[in-house]
């Protein structure tokens, strides 16, 4: 026996708020299909999301700094290796946490843009704006000098073995 479908059975579409007249408030499907129990549990997890990623930070900021002294100070012929495989983590953890993961369930805004500019881009125009300063011979050139000296001097004493 075929089913048939009834119209009431029906969901309303996903990009209406419309109700069935004999539904709650709460039931209400807004833009994209989020209903109000999806936006409290996103609410929900994303708070909890927060604060794994907050603490990972704060994990994460002390165990950098420790990693790259180091690699620094000891890194032999690879330096900053710990530092590197720290980072891969934090990289592998901020995809397992995925903490803005719950804006799928709606599409973009106006103002959300692929192309737009990241910390790591702007980094990058200030240590460009730095390198012509070292090839010019200014004052970032004596710096790294001083600060390679002072870093191969702590090196050296550290290989230096006592008898």
């Amino acid at each position: 026996m075929a089913e048939q479908n009834n119209p009431e059975d029906q969901q309303p579409p996903h990009d209406t708020h419309e109700a069935k007249s004999d539904t709650s408030m709460a039931d209400v499907v807004m833009p994209d299909g989020v209903d109000r129990w999806t936006l409290m549990r996103d609410v929900t997890v994303f708070q909890g999301k927060l604060i794994l990623d907050g603490l990972r930070d704060l994990l994460l900021s002390p165990i950098s700094i420790a990693a790259a002294l180091i690699g620094i100070i000891g890194g032999g012929d690879r330096p900053g290796r710990q530092f590197y495989d720290l980072l891969y983590m934090g990289k592998r953890s901020e995809k397992w946490i995925n903490l803005f993961g719950a804006a799928s369930h709606v599409s973009p805004p106006p103002f959300d843009k692929e192309d737009s500019e990241s910390v790591d881009a702007l980094v990058d125009r200030l240590e460009s704006v730095a390198r012509r300063q070292y090839e010019k011979g200014g004052l970032t050139q004596n710096a790294k000098d001083a600060v390679d000296r002072a870093l191969d001097a702590v090196n050296k004493g550290l290989n230096t073995k006592k008898p």
